[in-house]
């Protein structure tokens, strides 16, 4: 094993000047944090709060190594992280310093930490040892997310809950609660209530369905996902049990601490009660992810949880952001109700405050940051260096549009492209068939839309329509069944008001809408979610003056992946970055800019339901923040498009600047506004293209193929 490496692959260079060598590499922090208790003189528990860009993996890396170094067997050390890729860099990182110290060969570092991994990896492998003894079989196998929603599926058949009057939740949705109320050790009534209040009516349903999974599972000898961590927990807390899985660790590292859920901690603190070995890295104020099932309160609780309470080193020094970004980021956090007290800051001095941009509304964001972009481009910051951040996927839809106009390549993480969702796509191919009768594609997926109506018969309307010179008087002729007869008729009166006169543009997409809806509720069950994106499609709407230019400019950016990572990788050497906030948690870029920086979106509306959320979302903009290297932009918009206004009253509400930055703090900001003074004239509408000559060039082009 690697101790036995280091101790027969070269002569050993562990002298003092070589460990001291090392260690300069260290800040006094990290130092700190990297000895406490390698001389087995303080066994206290150890938490490293890390601020951001502090040089946390490093740290870990560095105290990994250095517990080898003085003496610690790699086979007894327990590493947890939340991705295998983590675990090898940091494994990675560990071998490097044990090669430059003890001066093994770099191959022998494949072996580093036989037991470093992800809680749910090193879980099933402890689960496997311990099977007999738990009531498993040691052949058990485990379901990916794929199987589980497969197996969830055929349960809601066999219940009788997918013939249900109104609509049970779907396979996925029925996963996602089961893997709520697991991770977080919450009851199910709870959970639906605040994660799920569109399925809290299907309580009784649910319970039922998730002990027929559980016995189904039992039965079939399979574990899910989940189940890695429950089952483990569960053994964890027999004292027996736990004390002889702890008792072959002599050190237990995670990392990431903030973003543990509860089963996590109590597998962690059942281990080692006494908590000697354990040190846990992470930030408290980057702890976001609370619809996963993580909680705060792990690490802020930690110190307290052990006979002695636990030593905290807190590393301040950031090395990633100018001074200014930090002050600012301090700022914002600074105001929390609860947290570990720590002030980042950096030796990159600059004189450039972070800017509170006010813009009059989304447009104007769009071009504002579009424009900006180009600056910084032409400036020698490269696309790839620049980033747009978010709180929802949806809030980069108009900027998504800009972008596609001025030819600005960019990926989009965490979401799909907003044009890419499938019921923004079924607006659209409303207005699509609406537009041109004869379009297959647009025609197919809206008939699918209605209830009982199948592709044959999709196929046979099509069909009909291609065959006749007037195609919408062939499918006013179109005889359905019984069944679809009444929703046909009210796509009919739809389809026939979008193709005559009497619908202004913008006003025929608030029709599709309202048709819309009721296909929404029915078909998504986070319908209300869904609901904003068709509210923020007809905002984007209204900035063009016809249906057909419209469609026509959608249509010249066409979506190219329909993966998280959607946009212009492959296609483009260089691209601007657009990311959810979540999705850029472990990030950095030279300049950033944050969509929407007020009350209704950051926190989010949806966000604000308890002192809890808000604080998270508080946390979201710190993480935000944090992102920048030396240019961070936080716009504002003055006023949002409204959905729901009466047809004749004003269509915007007025918004105000997030209450995370209070009066208070805008010191530390620069304050400015976009467009500048003398550049601030009303947009008008475009003006309609000028008339063509009529030329049959369908004709010439069938000519070039004889």
């Amino acid at each position: 094993m690697l101790r036995e490496q280091y101790d027969t692959a070269a002569p050993p260079r562990n002298n003092a000047a070589a460990e001291h060598d090392y260690l300069d590499a260290l800040n006094a922090g990290q130092r700190r944090a990297v000895e406490h208790g390698c001389d087995a003189s303080d066994g206290r528990a150890l938490l490293i709060v890390a601020g951001a860009g502090s040089g946390k993996t490093n740290t870990l890396a560095y105290r990994v190594g250095h517990l080898v170094c003085r003496g610690a067997d790699p086979r007894r050390i327990l590493l947890l992280t939340f991705s295998r890729r983590a675990a090898a860099e940091m494994e990675r990182r560990a071998g490097q310093i044990l090669h430059r110290v003890l001066g093994v060969p770099s191959a022998a570092q494949s072996a580093a930490l036989p037991w470093s991994g992800t809680f749910h990896a090193v879980g099933a492998r402890l689960l496997r040892e311990f099977a007999k003894r738990i009531g498993l079989s040691d052949s058990f196998t485990i379901h990916d997310r794929g199987d589980a929603e497969d197996l969830l599926a055929i349960l809601r058949h066999e219940l009788g809950f997918s013939a249900t009057r109104s609509r049970f939740p779907g396979k996925a949705t029925c996963l996602a609660i089961y893997s709520r109320a697991v991770n977080s050790q919450t009851a199910l009534g709870e959970v639906l209530g605040s994660a799920f209040p569109w399925c809290a009516h299907w309580e009784d349903e649910l319970r039922k369905l998730f002990a027929a999974y559980t016995a189904e599972k039992q039965a079939q000898n399979v574990l899910d996902y989940d189940d890695l961590l429950l089952y483990w927990a569960q053994a964890a807390a027999d004292p027996a049990l736990a004390g002889e899985m702890g008792a072959r660790f002599d050190h237990i590292l995670v990392d990431e601490y903030q973003d543990t859920n509860r089963l996590q901690a109590q597998i962690l603190l059942a281990l080692k009660p006494d908590g000697r070995g354990v040190t846990v890295v992470g930030d408290d104020a980057q702890s976001i992810y609370s619809f996963r099932a993580a909680t705060v309160r792990n690490i802020l609780d930690f110190p307290a949880q052990f006979p002695q309470p636990a030593w905290v080193v807190t590393l301040d020094r950031n090395y990633r952001s100018t001074q200014p970004i930090l002050d600012a980021s301090n700022a914002v956090i600074g105001l929390a109700s609860e947290r570990f007290t720590k002030n980042l800051w950096s030796e990159r001095k600059s004189l450039q405050k972070p800017q509170l941009v006010t813009v009059r509304d989304d447009a104007d964001q769009a071009r504002c940051v579009a424009e900006r972009v180009l600056e910084y481009h032409e400036s020698g910051i490269a696309l790839k260096s620049q980033a747009v951040l978010f709180r929802s996927s949806s809030h980069s839809a108009q900027l998504e549009l800009e972008l596609a106009r001025r030819g600005i390549p960019f990926v989009k993480y965490g979401g799909l492209k907003f044009l890419e969702a499938a019921h923004v796509k079924d607006v659209l191919c409303v207005l699509r068939w609406a537009e041109n009768p004869r379009s297959r594609m647009a025609g197919f997926r809206v008939a699918r839309l209605l209830p009982g109506l199948g592709p044959a018969t999709a196929t046979r309307l099509l069909d009909a329509m291609a065959a006749s010179a007037e195609p919408i008087a062939a499918m006013q002729a179109f005889v359905m069944t019984p069944a679809v007869a009444e929703e046909w008729a009210q796509f009919l009166r739809v389809f026939l008001s979008l193709r005559g006169a009497e619908s202004p543009w913008p006003a025929e997409l608030e029709l599709v809408a309202r048709w819309y809806e009721p296909h929404l509720q029915r078909i998504h069950e986070d319908a209300f979610v869904r609901q904003r994106d068709i509210a923020q499609l007809q905002q984007i709407a209204a900035t063009y003056p016809s249906r057909e230019r419209f469609l026509t400019e959608l249509s010249l950016d066409p979506p190219a992946a329909t993966s998280d990572e959607a946009g212009a990788a492959g296609r483009h050497d260089d691209y601007l970055i657009l990311s959810t906030i979540h999705s850029a948690k472990g990030q950095e870029w030279k300049t950033v800019h944050i969509l929407n920086v007020v009350d209704g979106c950051i926190p989010s509306d949806m966000g604000t339901g308890t002192s809890e959320e808000i604080e998270e979302e508080r946390r979201l903009l710190y993480v935000a923040m944090t992102r920048a290297k030396d240019h961070l932009h936080l716009i504002v918009p003055q006023r949002f498009y409204v959905h729901a206004q009466a047809a004749h009253g004003d269509r915007h509400v007025y918004a105000s600047r997030t209450r995370f930055i209070p009066d208070a703090i805008t010191g530390i900001f620069e304050s400015c506004v976009w467009p500048p003074a003398g550049d601030r004239g009303e947009r008008g509408p475009e003006e309609a293209p000028d008339p063509k000559p009529v030329v049959d060039i369908p004709s010439r082009i069938r000519a070039l193929w004889g």
